[in-house]
């Protein structure tokens, strides 16, 4: 883990280095904050990133898929069978919990609206509020709330998954012994807003690239600048 000091100038360094490595981001062409989509959008991306969890994104696409075909709308997944929703999303993994925790978040927001199936309402939160409004719903964690505010309502707080906790605690960006939710933390104090989406993904990026778990390829520019680990040695 690299021990040098990040503040705001090195991170955008960071991101600068990154981008001429790979290529800038497109936040449209990627996913990308949209002011003119349906206000069900936002939790049918709550609906799918609870489906994600800890699933490749093909069974993620599968089971989503599956999932908005045999229900007509959010109504009819919250009411529906607990056994008959498990079975629908089965490629996904995990399907008891995964089923309880998309009819917990939408019996959640439909009260929290008085009926509607809307998560409109985050977007006039601040941050952290919106983000602790979502993770009071048993089963949405740091890394599900933020791949919703800012993927859809452009809030600055950025989704921590394996491939962005590992680079940034092996750059030093994060503290080794930091959990996911302290690197969330960490990563929402230390990245300006404005690089918070771009740099999610630039470091999702280096991480499938060259920072694997095992055996990393640390020949890069980047590597070279801000990684001191074991395979850098």
């Amino acid at each position: 883990m690299s021990t040098q000091t990040w503040d705001e100038m090195r991170v955008r360094a960071l991101h600068d280095d990154l981008v001429a490595l790979y290529e800038p981001v497109d936040r449209v062409a990627e996913h990308g904050a949209d002011p003119t989509a349906e206000p069900g959008e936002g939790v049918r991306q709550l609906v799918t990133t609870i489906l994600s969890q800890n699933v490749a994104d093909e069974n993620t696409r599968r089971a989503s898929e599956a999932l908005f075909d045999r229900y007509d709308d959010f109504a009819a997944i919250e009411a529906a069978d607990h056994e008959e929703l498990r079975e629908t999303i089965r490629v996904a993994g995990l399907p008891d919990q995964k089923a309880a925790r998309i009819q917990r978040a939408l019996t959640a927001i439909r009260e929290e609206t008085g009926g509607a199936y809307s998560l409109a309402f985050l977007d006039a939160l601040p941050t952290e509020e919106a983000k602790a409004w979502l993770t009071e719903i048993k089963g949405v964690g740091p890394k599900t709330a933020s791949v919703v505010l800012n993927f859809h309502f452009g809030k600055p707080t950025m989704a921590v998954d394996t491939h962005v906790e590992r680079v940034s605690k092996r750059f030093g960006l994060v503290p080794e012994s930091a959990s996911n939710e302290r690197a969330h933390d960490a990563l929402d104090e230390r990245v300006p807003d404005e690089l918070i989406y771009p740099l999610h993904v630039l470091l999702i990026r280096h991480g499938r690239a060259h920072c694997s778990a095992r055996n990393a390829d640390c020949d890069n520019p980047v590597c070279e600048a801000y990684c001191d680990c074991e395979f850098c040695e």
